[in-house]
């Protein structure tokens, strides 16, 4: 298996960069779709990997977000979590299993928090970053401890 590294400043100025208007820079079909940033209440912004629901690989730590893609590529957040298991597949099969219960056809994963302590602060600022941006008291579907 390879490994890549991907300068994230790139992808952020990919994005504002009208459609056709590229500059000379060729990106990689998706590869702006793989990444998502969502801000917490705090104003920080954090990087989240995007996966198909189906498509999302076994995970062994980490904050999740389960978010519905609409034909228009809006996103709508259904859910917000932390990984709990030390075994991947037992994380993976508690996704798909919440996310299809919600009609979640996304799983967002933010993977760079070292320790369940920064997990933990993430998953609660982001939470609070969209109590923040939603009208109206958080849905039952919303929330995932």
């Amino acid at each position: 298996m390879g490994a890549r590294i991907i300068q994230l400043s790139e992808i952020r100025a990919l994005r504002r960069i009208p459609a056709g208007e590229t500059q000379g820079r060729k990106p990689e079909p998706r590869l702006i779709e793989r990444f998502q940033f969502w801000g917490g209440a705090s104003g920080r912004r954090y990087v989240h990997t995007v996966y198909d629901l189906l498509e999302c690989p076994e995970l062994s730590g980490g904050t999740f977000i389960l978010a519905r893609r609409d034909e228009s590529g809006r996103r709508e957040v259904l859910s917000i979590g932390r990984l709990l298991h030390a075994s991947g597949s037992l994380n993976l099969a508690e996704i798909r299993q919440r996310g299809a219960s919600l009609g979640a056809n996304e799983v967002h994963v933010h993977l760079l928090a070292a320790t369940d302590h920064e997990m933990k602060l993430v998953e609660f600022d982001l939470r609070a970053g969209q109590l923040a941006a939603t009208p109206g008291p958080m849905s039952p579907s919303q929330t995932h401890h």
